[in-house]
């Protein structure tokens, strides 16, 4: 995965960004392949402010993976939504 400097990060729109948290923090970028990936794999480490918040993260995850045309395990936690 490409790592992003703090500058590439910065240009990003909020759109990128599986979550933004209220304080306008940005989480797990999903502006690429690698990255969609990558935010599949930490949801669940990561901290969100709400049940709701989490739920609407994961389907985003969930939306780019499909315009990417990335495989999800229809069976897998991710993809049912469990912790």
């Amino acid at each position: 995965m490409a790592e992003l400097s703090e500058k590439q990060r910065d240009r990003m729109k909020d759109s990128e960004f599986a979550y933004v948290d209220s304080e306008g923090d940005e989480h797990l970028p999903i502006n690429d392949e690698s990255h969609i990936r990558n935010a599949m794999a930490r949801w669940n480490q990561t901290e969100f402010e709400s049940d709701a918040a989490k739920e609407r993260a994961r389907r985003k995850i969930l939306d780019a993976a499909r315009r990417s045309d990335i495989d999800v395990d229809p069976d897998s936690d991710f993809a049912k939504g469990k912790d």
